[in-house]
């Protein structure tokens, strides 16, 4: 097997998991994590990105502050803008994703409270023992995080070879102020999102889904002169 063979195993190994099992994992292993996912580049090799990891008794005061906040309606208040709309593939590929969620957890799509108390499991982390908060230099701006994008997208593939499982997640950064209160996280810092992380509950039905990506000859397109 080549390299490449064993990435695309990796990659394609990935998925967002949305039901997590209670055990912790190894503070080595969420070091090896890490390790790996530093190797990424970045612009003039800056390295911007920092992580919060929770564990044990601080997973769960988390857990629960940011569910009670949500679960109250508090206005979302992230560090960057949100999307203003998602059109054409982008809301098909959207939409496709929650439906395959709801048919997997039985959720009508008419059933109003049972997909607001999906969407809320997102602040429950999914039951995961931890949860990373991945956060990059205010100053430098969009740059800093697109790099920081890339020690995300590392870190959920160093997971995965671990036999961890992993979900990123945006919605966690709308409550970027509580996230700093909580973690200690300065001003000067954007937050970005979160990954949840430990290891998969094979038998619950939101991990038996996996979404579909774009043809490779949808996205490239060449120049020859």
């Amino acid at each position: 097997m080549t390299q490449i063979d064993t990435l695309n195993d990796i990659l394609q190994a990935r998925y967002s998991c949305r039901a997590f099992r209670p055990d912790p994992v190894p503070d080595t292993d969420l070091a090896r994590i890490v390790e790996a996912a530093r190797q990424v580049p970045s612009w003039c090799n800056a390295q911007p990105w920092q992580v919060e990891i929770t564990r044990g008794a601080a997973t769960d005061r988390l857990r629960a502050a940011l569910t009670q906040t949500a679960t109250a309606g508090t206005p979302p208040a992230p560090d960057l803008d949100w999307p203003t709309t998602y059109t054409g593939d982008y809301a098909e590929r959207r939409r496709t994703c929650g439906f395959q969620l709801y048919d997997a957890v039985g959720i009508e799509k008419s059933d109003r409270a049972g997909r607001t108390a999906q969407m809320l499991r997102n602040y429950a982390f999914f039951d995961a023992p931890h949860v990373a908060i991945i956060h990059s230099p205010a100053e430098l701006g969009p740059y800093g995080a697109m790099d920081t994008g890339g020690f995300v997208t590392a870190f959920t593939l160093a997971a995965t070879a671990l036999g961890v499982a992993t979900i990123p997640q945006a919605a966690i950064a709308a409550y970027a102020p509580l996230l700093r209160d909580h973690l200690d996280i300065g001003q000067d810092r954007l937050i970005l999102c979160a990954i949840s992380l430990g290891y998969a509950d094979t038998d619950a039905p939101a991990n038996s889904f996996r979404t579909h990506r774009a043809e490779t000859a949808d996205i490239i397109r060449w120049h020859d002169a």
